[in-house]
């Protein structure tokens, strides 16, 4: 526990189009996104675990709260994204959550984007019609 009786530890995380940024400071475990609860800004349970996955790695569920601002992208990006910085801020707390996190690839910044739209096509890929006549 390098940091974590100091104050906040900050994490940046990205995907796709969403940037988050994410404070952990010690606490009860309450998770505050865009200044709402998590329960309020994801619906999808799915999205809820997606963004509790270091915490569950790590074994630190109920020791930090969590206070992240994210912009940008979709809600399945947004959530990409948050477990991204919180992943990366949790390696500020303890450089030896390192080893788990990256087994678990939470490190990782994916990589996909959007493939952009080419002149003389429809969209990415997307040719026009074919007809003979």
């Amino acid at each position: 526990m390098a940091k974590a009786a100091q104050a906040k530890c900050y994490g940046t995380g990205r995907r796709k189009k969403s940037i988050a940024r994410v404070y952990i400071s010690p606490g009860k475990g309450n998770i505050t996104i865009n200044k709402r609860d998590i329960n309020d800004y994801f619906e999808m349970e799915t999205l809820k675990v997606i963004v509790r996955q270091p915490l569950v790695a790590t074994d630190t569920t109920g020791k930090y709260d969590i206070m992240v601002t994210v912009k940008g992208g979709g809600t399945t990006g947004q959530a990409g994204a948050v477990r991204h910085g919180i992943a990366r801020a949790l390696l500020e707390v303890d450089a030896e959550y390192r080893p788990i996190l990256k087994k678990a690839g939470y490190l990782t910044r994916d990589p996909r984007m959007k493939e952009r739209k080419k002149y003389g096509l429809k969209g990415a890929r997307r040719a026009p019609q074919f007809s003979k006549r």
